[in-house]
């Protein structure tokens, strides 16, 4: 019967070699995974002589000890920092292409090279490159993700690890798969949305500095012309058209100095932390954010739970996709209630934080023991509620920016108008 010599990753992430006989290799490939490790590499091996000159019998097993090395010490020199990063797009087929050739029954080792050959973009081929190099180095998977921060989100690499730790690596990978897919859709829906109301704003800015720096200069040459009294609203528009003109570079000052001071104010623990919470209570704006991270949360514990996250370990994930330091804080103290014994659906009731809804639903969920399941409903609903807010944030916005463009062009011609009235009145004064 063929030999078989493989390399894999055990459960604790410790590197495995040893020799199997076995029918075929993807035979081998079984025998490894119900043995709970991923499978790195797998090599036939050809029939060698015994001492005496003749082969071995066919079938005859062998009793081998795996080997079990440890995971290499990394320096600063051999994990430099990363700054590679690529599209969305592309790390979403990345992962889908991997899980399937694992499902296929490639080894990691394998996998990484078709990949490496089928990609055919430029940083994705260095990136399975690097990733084939650290394997080969004796790295676990997950190891050699963590060297590209930019690129594999914690969340990414704790899945990856869990898959490894528990033998379904390609099952992970597809659900990571739907995972981006759904966080895609989510962002696009909401960037969609708000494109028409961009430009509209936009176009009304133009408008505006159209009307103020063309249409007064004309009106002021003119009246200064035929002499005569300009009305209040003709006076407050020069006004503006002169301090526009004349004092645009201290304009320019003040704006960079305001931005300047805002983001060194935010960039403060005090600061951030104001901010990120007066945004969630912005109407309308504060809603869809609120919205999206319960979606967001949901999604993403569930997904952990489901994959055998330990709970803590999740809601320190959880609360670095935040990206909201009031609401990373207020996850800090759930977590430490639920390290005092706290269920967690009670512990977010406590900070007051989450919806009634969806804490008495995750309530439901750790009563019945279905909490993965659960999460996942509950995004559902909120998905559903997120895209409902954004389509009436959305259909509201453009009326109130159609208003103010309104109000601010019908003064500006008001302005003109009362001023051309007022010269005409002038005008048949003088000739009487």
């Amino acid at each position: 019967m063929p030999e078989y010599a493989y390399k894999a990753r055990n459960a604790q992430g410790g590197l495995v070699e040893g020799v199997l006989n076995c029918a075929d290799r993807a035979v081998a490939i079984r025998q490894i995974e119900q043995q709970n490790c991923i499978p790195i590499r797998i090599e036939p091996i050809a029939a060698r002589p015994k001492a005496n000159g003749t082969s071995a019998a066919p079938g005859s097993a062998r009793t081998f000890v795996p080997k079990i090395f440890s995971r290499p010490a990394e320096t600063a020199a051999e994990a430099p920092a990363r700054t590679l990063k690529i599209p969305y797009s592309q790390l979403l087929v990345f992962t889908e292409q991997l899980a399937h050739l694992i499902q296929a029954g490639m080894t990691l080792d394998e996998a990484l090279g078709v990949l490496q050959k089928r990609l055919k973009h430029e940083r994705v081929q260095e990136l399975t490159r690097s990733l084939h190099r650290s394997l080969v180095d004796g790295r676990s998977f997950s190891q050699a993700l963590r060297e590209f921060p930019r690129i594999f989100s914690p969340l990414y690499v704790n899945l990856v690890a869990a898959g490894e730790a528990s033998g379904a690596l390609a099952e992970i990978l597809m659900r990571l798969v739907k995972h981006l897919m759904q966080a895609k859709s989510l962002r696009d829906r909401v960037q969609q949305a708000l494109i028409y109301p961009a430009f509209l704003a936009f176009a009304g800015a133009v408008l505006i500095t159209v009307f103020i720096t063309f249409m007064v200069p004309q009106l002021t040459q003119f009246m200064s012309q035929n002499g005569g009294s300009m009305p209040l609203p003709t006076r407050i528009l020069m006004s503006v058209h002169h301090l526009i003109t004349t004092w645009w570079w201290l304009g320019i000052l003040l704006a960079l100095g305001a931005l300047a001071g805002w983001r060194a104010y935010v960039r403060s623990d005090e600061g951030r932390t104001t901010w990120d919470r007066i945004r969630l209570k912005i109407p309308g704006y504060g809603r869809v954010i609120r919205h999206r991270y319960y979606a967001q949360f949901s999604r993403t514990l569930g997904t952990l739970t489901e994959n055998g996250i330990p709970l803590l370990r999740s809601l320190d994930l959880v609360s670095e996709i935040a990206d909201n330091r009031f609401i990373e804080k207020k996850l800090a103290e759930v977590r430490r209630a639920v390290v005092d014994g706290a269920h967690l659906s009670a512990a977010l009731a406590a900070e007051k934080m989450f919806p009634d809804l969806l804490t008495d639903m995750m309530a439901v969920g750790e009563q019945t023991g279905h909490f993965a399941q659960t999460m996942m409903t509950i995004a559902d609903v909120y998905e559903r509620e997120l895209d409902r807010t954004v389509t009436i944030t959305s259909s509201l916005i453009a009326p109130a920016i159609i208003v103010v463009i309104a109000v601010v062009v019908g003064f500006v011609v008001y302005s003109i108008l009362s001023a051309v009235f007022e010269m005409t009145h002038s005008l048949q004064f003088r000739a009487r």
